[in-house]
């Protein structure tokens, strides 16, 4: 009996060692459940109607998706250090950003957080995301004090994961 109540003290502390992302690198990232409104979610939508985009996929949480190649050799998650090539845009086709980079998927904001864990190192895909799953009713401005995306901004990611680990 006692070597029973040994080994699954052993394989409780392996569990609880091994079986979260916290593990050697610190991460504390998780998953934070955010919904976006019906009327968000109904504004994103209306916007790939516009654009003619006819069979967009769809998160629970409100972000639209369209995966344009899926990429092999696993997913990310939160705690993955990321290598993305994207190109950032508002729906007027103003463009916010545009370049390769690397950061850790659960830094970003919430609508790439569960995106990119969609598609698999080498994956391409675009992301319709509404406010409440980028920066909401905050204005974020460059370092110069420019507004580069309005508060309550649908956002366009064309993004390509490149690498992760």
């Amino acid at each position: 009996m006692r070597n029973f109540v040994w080994g699954f003290l052993a394989l409780i502390g392996f569990v609880l060692l091994n079986g979260s992302c916290k593990k050697d690198s610190g991460c504390n990232y998780s998953n934070q459940n955010i919904v976006a409104p019906l009327s968000e979610q109904k504004a994103v939508k209306g916007y790939l109607d516009s654009i003619g985009v006819s069979q967009p996929l769809k998160d629970s949480s409100g972000f639209y998706y369209e995966v344009l190649e899926d990429g092999s050799s696993g997913t990310p998650n939160l705690c993955s250090q990321i290598e993305v090539t994207y190109t950032g845009k508002l729906t007027n086709g103003n463009v916010f950003e545009q370049k390769s980079t690397a950061f850790t998927l659960g830094s970003s904001i919430e609508g790439l957080r569960k995106g990119i864990q969609l598609i698999k190192k080498g994956g391409h895909m675009k992301l319709y995301i509404p406010p409440t799953l980028a920066y909401g009713a905050v204005d974020v401005k460059d370092d110069y004090g420019k507004v580069v995306i309005p508060a309550n901004s649908i956002l366009v990611f064309d993004i390509t994961l490149t690498n992760f680990y």
